[in-house]
C-alpha cells in the first residue's frame, strides 16, 4: 500500500510496497521514487468529490513493470482517491500469474497449432504433399525458413525447401549430409539422435536457402516414422536486431514434438506409396488383360466385377496366340466365390493354363492337368472353365469348344438363330478326374460364338428385383445381334443384364464374344441398309 497526498509527496507506504518500490519513503515525491507508469496514472486519477467508483478503484487500475535485482517485476495498481485529494495506491505483484497466464497462452497456442499439424497432415497419403505441407506449417510457426529432407532414394535426397512469406520449392539436396552435424545420422533414422543446434557459422552455404540473411541459430531435427527414418527437418532463424535469434530450450523441445507428428504423417504416407505399388504391380496379373486380335476374327470381352468399386473378382478371360499354328486359344471361367479371394485363384488358373500353352491342342489333357493342379494345391475352391481354340480359313472360322462345368457357349447364325454349342464336362478342381467333351463349331460372315459366365444368366432383378435375366433372355437378346461386329455383342449383352439388375446385389459378370466380320460396308438393320455390316 502507498499513499500519495495531492502535492504528491508520499504519506503512507508498508513493508511490502517498499519491497517492490525500494525508495519509496514518507516524504518523498512519487515522481522520484515510482515508475513512470505508476506517476502518469497518478496524475490521471480526477481531483473531484469522491464516487462510490473512486472508492472501489474499479475506475483506476493500471499495471506495467518496476524493476528488481533478479529482474523486471508486473505489478497491478488500484488507486482509491480520498476526500482530501489524496490517492491511495494497492500494489500487487503479478509476475506469476502474468507468467502462467503467459504459458498458458503458449501451450494453448502450440496445441491448436498440433492440431492444425495432425489435421493438414493425415488429410494426404501423398508424400511429396506432406512434406510441403510439413514445411510450409514449420515457416508459419516455427523458423524463417525450414528444409525437410526425405531418406536417400536411388541415390537422392528429395528436399522442400520454404521460406517464410516466399513458398516452398521442391528439389534435390544439393550438398552432402556428413557436412551437418546430425543431419546424416537423422536421415538414416539408427540409432535415434535428439535435436541438433548448430554453430550458424559452420552451416554450408547450400543449406541456407538464398535470400534469406544472416543466420543467428539452426536447429537439425529427425523425422521418426513407424519403424523406419522420415526423413529429417532443418530449421533456420535468422540473426535479430538485439542479437542472434537463438531458439529458445522449450522451443527446440516442442519442435521435437511438431518433428514427431510430421514424420508419422510422412511415413505413413510412404507406407502408402509402397503399398499402393506393390498392389497395382500385383493386380496389374489380375486384371482382365487387353484382348489380342486374331487376323480376320474379332475378338471382344467385358467383364463386370460382383462389387462396382473393386476391379478384380472370380471371372476371367484370356487370349493366348496360337503356337505352331494351333489356332488362338480363348479360354473363359468363372472361379467359385466374389472378391480378393476369388481373384487370388484365378490368378493361379491364369498361370496354370499359361504355363500349359504347350498343350493347349488337347482340351483335355489342359483340364485334367489343372485339375490335378488345383487339387494338389489343398484348396476347397473350384472353377469352370471353357477353351476355345479359334482358327482362321477362307470360309471363316472353326472353332474347337470344350467346358469343364461351364455353361455351353451360344452361336448366333447370320440370319438371328441362336444355337447352343453341345459341349459338356466336370468341374475342374472339385473331382479327381476331369470328364469333358469336344464339339466343332464353324462360323461364317456375320455369325458370332458367345463366350459367358452364369453372372450374366443367374442376374437377379426386373420388375419384382427377384427375377433371374435367365438363358433364354439371353438368347432372344443374342438373335437381334446378328451381324454385329464384336464389340457391339458383348457391350449389348452386359448392358442388358446391368440393366435387369439395376442396383441389385449380382454376382461378378463376364462375357466374350468370337466374330468372323462381314465386309467393311455399313447397311441396315437386317442387312439391307445402313447399320449393319454386310458381305
Amino acid at each position: 500500500m502507498l499513499s500519495v497526498d495531492h502535492a504528491g509527496v508520499v504519506t503512507t507506504t508498508n513493508r511490502l510496497a517498499r519491497g517492490l518500490l525500494p525508495a519509496a519513503e514518507v516524504g518523498g515525491l512519487l515522481d522520484a521514487v515510482a515508475p513512470q507508469w505508476l506517476v502518469d496514472a497518478h496524475a490521471a486519477v480526477p481531483r473531484r468529490a469522491v464516487t462510490d467508483a473512486d472508492r472501489s478503484g474499479a475506475a483506476h487500475t493500471v499495471a506495467g513493470p518496476v524493476p528488481s535485482e533478479t529482474g523486471p517485476r508486473w505489478v497491478e495498481a488500484y488507486a482509491r482517491p480520498d476526500a482530501d485529494g489524496a490517492v491511495t495506491w494497492w500494489l500487487v505483484d503479478v509476475t506469476d500469474l502474468r507468467t502462467t497466464r503467459e504459458a498458458l497462452r503458449t501451450e494453448q497456442a502450440r496445441a491448436a497449432f498440433l492440431a492444425e499439424v495432425s489435421s493438414r497432415l493425415l488429410g494426404s497419403l501423398n508424400v511429396q504433399r506432406c512434406m510441403e505441407i510439413t514445411a510450409e506449417l514449420a515457416t508459419a510457426h516455427l523458423c524463417d525458413a525450414a528444409l525437410v529432407i526425405a531418406p536417400a532414394r536411388r541415390g537422392r535426397h528429395a528436399t522442400v525447401v520454404s521460406v517464410r512469406g516466399r513458398g516452398t520449392t521442391l528439389g534435390d539436396l544439393t550438398g552432402d549430409p556428413a557436412e551437418v552435424a546430425g543431419l546424416a545420422e537423422a536421415l538414416q533414422g539408427f540409432p535415434p539422435v535428439p535435436s541438433r543446434w548448430l554453430d550458424p557459422a559452420a552451416a554450408p552455404e547450400w543449406l541456407v536457402p538464398p535470400g534469406v540473411g544472416r543466420i543467428g541459430s539452426v536447429v537439425v531435427t529427425p523425422l521418426p516414422g513407424h519403424g523406419v527414418p522420415a526423413g529429417a527437418l532443418v530449421l533456420l532463424r535468422t540473426a535479430g536486431a538485439d542479437g542472434e535469434g537463438v531458439f529458445a530450450e522449450d522451443e527446440e523441445m516442442f519442435s521435437r514434438l511438431f518433428a514427431v507428428r510430421a514424420g508419422n504423417a510422412m511415413s505413413a504416407a510412404r507406407l502408402y506409396d509402397q503399398q499402393a505399388s506393390i498392389t497395382e504391380t500385383l493386380m496389374r496379373e489380375l486384371l482382365p488383360p487387353v484382348v489380342q486380335q486374331l487376323d480376320g476374327v474379332e475378338f471382344a470381352a467385358r467383364y463386370r466385377p460382383s462389387q462396382d468399386e473393386e476391379r478384380i473378382g472370380g471371372d476371367f478371360y484370356d487370349v493366348h496366340p496360337g503356337i505352331d499354328g494351333d489356332g488362338s486359344l480363348v479360354v473363359l471361367g468363372d472361379v467359385c466365390g466374389k472378391g480378393l479371394d476369388a481373384a487370388v485363384l484365378t490368378g493361379k488358373i491364369r498361370s496354370g493354363l499359361r504355363a500349359l500353352l504347350p498343350f493347349a491342342g488337347d482340351h483335355l489333357r489342359v483340364l485334367q492337368l489343372l485339375n490335378s493342379a488345383l487339387l494338389d494345391a489343398d484348396d476347397t475352391r473350384f472353377a469352370t472353365l471353357v477353351l476355345a481354340t479359334v482358327r482362321r480359313d477362307a470360309a471363316g472360322a472353326c472353332l474347337r469348344l470344350t467346358c469343364g462345368g461351364h455353361p455351353a457357349p451360344l452361336v448366333v447364325r447370320a440370319d438371328g438363330t441362336v444355337e447352343e454349342v453341345d459341349s459338356a464336362g466336370t468341374l475342374v478342381g472339385a473331382l479327381p478326374e476331369v470328364v469333358a467333351t469336344t464339339a466343332d463349331v464353324r462360323l461364317g460372315a456375320g455369325e458370332t460364338c458367345l463366350l459367358y459366365t452364369d453372372g450374366i444368366t443367374e442376374a437377379r432383378g426386373g420388375p419384382f428385383g427377384d427375377e433371374q435375366f435367365g438363358e433364354e433372355r439371353l438368347r432372344r437378346a443374342l438373335s437381334q445381334c446378328a451381324g454385329m461386329p464384336a464389340e457391339a455383342v458383348v457391350e449389348r449383352v452386359q448392358m442388358l443384364a446391368s440393366e435387369w439388375i439395376g442396383r441389385g446385389v449380382h454376382d461378378d459378370m463376364a462375357v466374350f464374344a468370337v466374330t468372323v466380320p462381314r465386309g467393311q460396308h455399313l447397311t441396315a438393320v437386317g442387312g439391307h441398309g445402313r447399320g449393319r455390316y454386310t458381305a
